[in-house]
C-alpha cells in the first residue's frame, strides 16, 4: 500500500482549481443555477454573489424569480472563476479586468469599422479615377 503525499493532495486540488476537471457545456438553451454551479465548479451561492459583483453576469429570471443562465452566462462565470481562482485576482481586480477587456473589444471593433469605411472610400476614389482614365483614353 502506497502512502499519499501532501504534494499529491495539493496537486489534485490545484488541478481542480485550474478548471481542468470542468465538464464541457452541454448544447442546451437554458441552465438552472445548480447546473451552472456544477459546470463551473462553484456553489450556487457563489454564483449569486458574483451576479451582484459583476454587471456582465446577468442571467434571465423567470416565474418565481428563478434564474436561467444561457451559454454566454456560463462562459462569463467560467472566466470570472479563472480570474479569481487561477489568476489570483481580487473581486475588484477581476471586475476591472473584465471591463478593460470589454473596452478593448469595443475599441478594436470601432477601429475595424473605421478601417472598413476608409477602405470603402479609397475603393470608390480609385473606381472614379479609373473611370476618368478610361474616358480620357476613349477621347484620345
Amino acid at each position: 500500500m502506497t502512502a499519499i503525499t501532501v504534494s499529491q493532495i495539493r496537486n489534485s486540488k490545484r488541478k481542480q482549481l485550474n478548471g481542468e476537471n470542468l465538464p464541457p457545456i452541454p448544447d442546451k438553451r437554458y441552465f438552472t443555477i445548480g447546473e451552472v454551479g456544477l459546470l463551473c465548479g462553484v456553489k450556487p451561492h457563489v454564483l449569486r454573489y458574483w451576479e451582484q459583483e459583476f454587471p456582465r453576469l446577468r442571467p434571465g429570471k423567470r416565474r418565481g424569480n428563478r434564474r436561467y443562465y444561457q451559454h454566454k452566462d456560463i462562459v462569463m462565470a467560467r472566466q470570472i472563476r479563472k480570474l479569481l481562482y487561477e489568476d489570483g485576482f481580487t473581486i475588484e481586480g477581476a471586475r476591472a479586468k473584465l471591463t478593460a477587456d470589454a473596452h478593448a473589444v469595443a475599441v478594436a471593433t470601432t477601429i475595424q469599422d473605421d478601417a472598413d469605411s476608409m477602405l470603402k472610400k479609397v475603393i470608390m476614389e480609385l473606381e472614379n479615377l479609373l473611370q476618368k482614365l478610361q474616358l480620357e483614353e476613349t477621347v484620345l
